[in-house]
């Protein structure tokens, strides 16, 4: 199944055209070739499937390489066409001994070869093999139409390895050549105003989005136009859930029309996401009910494409058997172990497929693990550290005592730190905050506060405290080392169940960048787990900056 088909969809096209290239060729002497071309023109693939497996066998009496390389090849992409991508990867690799690359007249089989081997290999997530697959099939093309099939191909996976700056970089070499074909352009103009937006959503690509639109409902591209929905309504989703979710009826209806049941599946996720509670429950027994049977068909073809080569293989050795019975158990043997290594290679990929899934899991929670403790050592160890230095700038007299007191709690602070646990102040909340506050207070800058009683703090646990506490750290620090105010007001207010902190200072205010900076990033996400909320406003015709903060006691 793939893993974004909303994404993949002019990708999947484009490797659907690069199909067609296979010799179809009448010969007398292999009418199992031309019958596997019939089936696989107009199905059942796996009746194209057997008669290719058929016609190889044939080419391989005549030793004929070069038929027993195309067999393979079609057999390669029927198997990934049909999710097999282990199978069609296989048959691909075994493919590429029986063509010549010093014969330029077999460049088209090449090429396609190698195509297919980097679709198989990037639908298994190993983009960087898939990208040297992608390379060499742009090696052996000496047609540019199929050049910018692979380079497209070659982006979507950058694309997904989220390496956007070179997904785009590709995206506008094939620009450069699809101009004078509508469907093309349109296509490589919508993946790239895609790729653009990941890479920066505040990018200006509707335009794109929208032209390319135009051009697929000129054109009836359906293909063109399930993408382009799919694309808008993930372009809408986090600003315009109306908009988003129209775009996502439109995909759902084309694809509907189009009979592609991972397009319908991508757009029913997208369904059951944006619509209300209410609404979503029939898209989710729809999705269900298409998911089991999208799994059931795949799951039949690969075991008939398997049951296919085995039964080819095992009427091999029956034959065999007929003409030497004194071998019959060697022939046995044999077909016992060929069935053993499909099972075999079969479990070795879904185990080494489990191992990588654990080895991103386990790396994903350590990446995690690191960011928190970073976060922690910022706002615990660094703004305590610049806290106690405007603290010894700003008081003349400061006793060792008090000063050794200050680096033992910093100091406890931070071996908790991998406990994620607070520490809990000995002095009052009131009092513990004032301190706080007034470290900063100092010849240049003055800071005044208002209302901080002992009642504010009544029934706040220490977890909420540590919390706030850390808020006004971070905007204290902030203030001093890039405000350059001299005035600072903090005004504290509880009004029933709430307590609200006025923040107001007369510096230069603050840039849309730092507000959204790692520190002052924190304190949003601070305030969210105690159900808090903190307002930064830049003060309209005047210098200065106001900071509202509330929680709920």
């Amino acid at each position: 199944m793939r893993r974004s088909a909303i994404a993949l969809i002019p990708f999947i096209l484009l490797i659907f055209c690069c199909r067609q290239q296979a010799d179809k060729k009448k010969t007398t002497l292999n009418p199992a070739y031309d019958r596997a071309f019939e089936y696989r023109e107009k199905g059942p693939a796996d009746s194209a499937f057997l008669y290719f497996n058929r016609a190889k066998d044939v080419f391989i009496q005549e030793n004929d390489s070069l038929g027993v390389g195309k067999c393979l090849l079609n057999m390669a992409i029927i198997s990934t066409d049909k999710g097999d991508y282990f199978g069609g990867q296989e048959l691909s690799l075994a493919a590429i001994s029986y063509f010549k690359p010093s014969d330029s007249s077999q460049y088209v089989f090449i090429r396609s070869n190698y195509n297919n081997l980097g679709i198989a290999t990037y639908k298994l997530k190993d983009y960087t093999n898939a990208l040297r697959f992608y390379d060499d099939a742009i090696r052996f093309s000496n047609d540019s139409l199929y050049t910018r099939v692979y380079l497209n191909n070659k982006a979507k996976t950058y694309q997904d390895m989220k390496d956007y700056g070179r997904a785009l970089s590709v995206y506008r070499e094939v620009l450069s050549g699809a101009s004078r074909n509508q469907r093309e352009y349109a296509r490589t103009l919508s993946n790239i105003a895609r790729a653009s937006w990941q890479q920066d959503p505040s990018a200006p690509v509707i335009g794109k989005f929208r032209e390319a639109l135009e051009i697929r409902r000129r054109e009836k591209d359906q293909w063109g136009l399930n993408a382009s929905y799919s694309h808008l309504s993930d372009y809408y989703a986090q600003t315009s859930r109306v908009m988003a979710l129209a775009y996502a009826d439109s995909m759902y209806r084309v694809a509907r029309k189009l009979g592609s049941g991972d397009d319908k599946l991508q757009a029913l996720k997208k369904l059951i996401r944006l619509s209300d509670p209410a609404r979503s429950k029939p898209y989710f027994q729809a999705y269900e009910r298409l998911d089991d049977s999208l799994q059931t068909s795949r799951s039949r073809a690969k075991n008939q494409f398997a049951l296919i080569r085995y039964e080819s293989e095992k009427n091999k050795a029956d034959k065999l058997l007929l003409q030497k019975e004194n071998t019959a158990k060697n022939y046995q043997m044999g077909i016992i172990a060929f069935v053993s290594l499909i099972l075999l290679s079969f479990g070795l990929a879904e185990f080494h497929r489990h191992r990588r899934k654990l080895a991103l899991a386990t790396e994903k929670r350590i990446r995690e693990s690191e960011l928190k403790t970073s976060k922690h050592v910022h706002d615990v160890v660094a703004n305590g550290l610049y806290r106690m230095m405007k603290e010894i700038q700003n008081r003349i007299h400061v006793s060792a005592d008090s000063l050794l007191d200050k680096i033992e709690l910093l100091y406890e602070k931070s071996r908790n730190i991998s406990y994620n646990r607070p520490v809990v102040p000995e002095q009052p909340f009131d009092v513990h905050a004032r301190e706080l506050l007034s470290s900063f207070s100092g010849e240049q800058t003055r800071v005044v506060i208002v209302g901080n009683e002992a009642d504010i703090w009544s029934g706040i646990t220490v977890d909420v405290f540590y919390e706030i506490e850390q808020v006004l750290q971070e905007l204290m620090v902030n203030m001093s080392r890039h405000s350059g105010a001299d005035n600072v007001v903090l005004r504290f207010e509880r009004v029933e169940r709430t307590v609200n902190i006025s923040y107001r200072d007369n510096g230069k205010g603050m840039e849309e960048e730092m507000v959204h900076g790692n520190g002052l990033r924190s304190t949003g996400n601070r305030m969210k787990s105690v159900l808090g909320s903190i307002i930064f406003e830049t003060v309209q015709g005047e210098q200065g900056l106001k900071i509202q903060i509330s929680f709920p006691v």
